[in-house]
């Protein structure tokens, strides 16, 4: 669970403003008019919601979604302006792994095999007797290069790339078994999710029942897998990354507007 809090932070600097700007969106055809002697037809479904970004004046140059991955890189370098932070990023499939951990976010776990950086380094650091554990205040510092990036990484500038890279990631999602749907909807509910995680005080209580801690706190052992480790950073981390990713949302809603499709039933 440890290198999810990378996640957090680094899936979402580059997909915590993702939006798409266009979704080849297209209304369902109408059933024909019914005969006079037919029973009136069934209701209408209730129209999905979708949220779509504007669509830019000039639509960027971009490479496939298999050639991607220096693309990738270097808009990094360009967004974060720190090589040492882009190191922290694995340089193969990196839109996928990135689309698939934050597709994950909101569940109960994030694999290991769709990570897009580098583990946090370091053990997790507890203090306290087994009775009484509680997360190290030492643990926050093991975090420290990822909420780093978020602080170094301009929101609207974010935005603007994503705008520009979102039919990669809208490919991306639909190769995870999503062929109708569009990764921004996730992206949204994504982002709300991890908003709205607890504000933790410290310390925060631990039990050790196998291998893995858990929160002693049952309702917060129940979040999701994002919302947990974000809360693991420590007080002063999540309420950092959370101010971020709540200046994205507002960025993001700059450049979007609801879009009714009715689905096929």
């Amino acid at each position: 669970m440890k290198n999810i809090i990378v996640i957090v932070v680094i899936s979402l600097v580059l997909a915590g403003g993702i939006g798409g700007y266009f979704y080849w969106q297209h209304a369902q055809p109408q059933p024909e008019p019914a005969l006079v002697q037919a029973p009136p037809p069934p209701a209408p479904p209730n129209p999905e919601v979708h949220q779509v970004l504007e669509e830019p004046k000039a639509s960027p140059s971009l490479p496939t979604l298999a050639d991607s991955d220096k693309f990738m890189l270097d808009a990094l370098t360009g967004l974060i302006n720190n090589q040492s932070l882009v190191s922290l990023f694995y340089t193969d499939r990196i839109i996928h792994n990135i689309v698939a951990t934050v597709d994950n976010l909101p569940g109960r776990q994030a694999p290991e095999s769709v990570m897009p950086v580098e583990p946090v380094s370091g053990t997790f650091i507890t203090a306290g007797a087994a009775d009484d554990l509680t997360i190290s205040p030492k643990n926050t510092a093991r975090y420290a290069p990822y909420v780093k990036i978020a602080t170094a990484t301009d929101p609207k500038k974010l935005v603007e790339l994503y705008v520009q890279l979102y039919p990669l990631f809208q490919q991306a999602y639909e190769k995870l078994g999503y062929p109708k749907k569009y990764f921004n909807d996730r992206l949204i509910v994504v982002l709300d999710n991890l908003l709205a995680a607890p504000n933790i005080k410290e310390p925060v209580r631990l039990v050790q029942p196998k291998v893995y801690y858990q929160y002693a706190d049952p309702d917060l052992e129940e979040r999701s897998i994002g919302q947990r480790i974000l809360m693991r950073t420590g007080s002063k981390n999540e309420a950092i990354v959370k101010a971020w990713l709540h200046e994205i949302r507002q960025e993001l809603i700059l450049h979007m507007h609801d879009k009714k499709i009715v689905s096929a039933g």
